[in-house]
């Protein structure tokens, strides 16, 4: 199985030439002895998340199927259960029905959109500035029959080339957190949104628990803002600071990932579980595996030279996304509502 996969991914000549000279300057923005600090970070975030995503977009599909994506979860509920019931809670929550045009900010490859077009009938246009993931959107897509209710652009979220009132809605699954000013990119998304329009996200968040004058808990958050193309991960109280500072009206908000069943955390898939081939592949098992195939076709030139530290990247990520969920110091989790104050 997972050599089968493997084949597929380095037969792909785009994805081996994407992979070339990507990795070095990547790892460059979280190079602390080199200049990588946070307003690095911030001043190259454009640069930093293209290279993230030419990197991992087939590995992450490779694990994760087409939803990018966290979602809390109950006992005797499956993964992929666990997060459609998201995305149509968030349907919900925006009351999405047909005619109105919604925005998906940062798309990934469209599996969210996919899911909110068919259950809710609106139209969704997802902003991307990834071209290789756009790719994907488009084709995923048609393919899915969904072309007249789904589509991609590319442009960043941070200068959204769109006039002003375009949307009824909009929504994020765990996309904003990439933003280098939160600030800047509600009030991009508030410009965009009608008079009174919804917006729904997951933020990636440090929680209350999180000590920054605890060493292990600074080693956790810069684990995962490596291994995540994050330039720096925001408190809750920031968030919601940054929404009330766009303008928005903040209706609802919580940390979803409490409403978990204690046999279900968040991130139970990156631990490991076996009522899937997926599951497997999510997990350390499927990890540690696909990253001894992948340093054995790299040293054989099948993979393109750095595939083994991209690997290796994804993995540490997961192993420091695990451990801030084990502490719980850490969510993917943190749902909001907001509105777009009547005018």
């Amino acid at each position: 199985m997972q050599e089968q996969a493997v084949d597929r991914f380095y037969s792909d000549e785009r994805t081996r030439g994407r992979v070339r000279g990507a990795i070095t300057e990547y790892l460059g923005f979280h190079d602390e002895s080199n200049g990588g600090d946070v307003q690095a970070r911030k001043a190259g975030y454009t640069t930093m998340i293209n290279h993230y995503y030419d990197l991992v977009t087939d590995f992450y599909e490779h694990g994760w199927a087409q939803s990018f994506h966290f979602a809390p979860r109950f006992k005797g509920e499956s993964f992929d259960s666990s997060l459609a019931r998201s995305e149509h809670f968030f349907a919900l929550k925006l009351g999405l029905e047909p005619g109105m045009k919604t925005l998906d900010v940062g798309c990934g490859v469209g599996g969210p959109m996919r899911t909110i077009a068919r259950f809710s009938g609106a139209t969704i246009e997802g902003v991307n500035n990834n071209d290789y993931q756009l790719t994907k959107v488009s084709d995923y897509n048609k393919a899915a029959g969904l072309s007249d209710l789904c589509s991609g652009f590319k442009g960043d979220f941070m200068n959204l080339q769109v006039p002003d009132e375009t949307y009824d809605a909009a929504y994020a699954f765990e996309a904003t957190c990439h933003a280098p000013d939160k600030v800047g990119a509600f009030k991009e998304i508030y410009r965009t949104l009608k008079s009174g329009g919804l917006f729904a996200a997951y933020e990636w968040c440090m929680t209350g628990a999180f000590d920054p004058d605890n060493a292990e808990h600074q080693r956790i958050k810069k684990g995962i803002e490596e291994g995540d193309s994050l330039p720096d991960i925001a408190m809750i109280p920031d968030v919601l600071e940054a929404l009330g500072a766009a303008g928005f009206e903040v209706i609802e908000s919580h940390n979803a990932a409490d409403v978990c069943d204690p046999e279900t955390p968040w991130y139970l898939p990156l631990v490991g579980e076996t009522n899937s081939a997926l599951a497997v592949r999510r997990g350390r098992v499927g990890r540690f595996f696909a990253r001894r195939l992948i340093r054995t076709v790299e040293a054989l030139r099948i993979a393109p030279k750095g595939s083994t530290e991209v690997s290796k990247m994804l993995g540490a990520a997961a192993e420091a996304l695990i451990a801030g969920g084990e502490a719980g110091i850490f969510t993917p989790n943190y749902f909001f509502l907001a509105r777009r104050r009547a005018e």
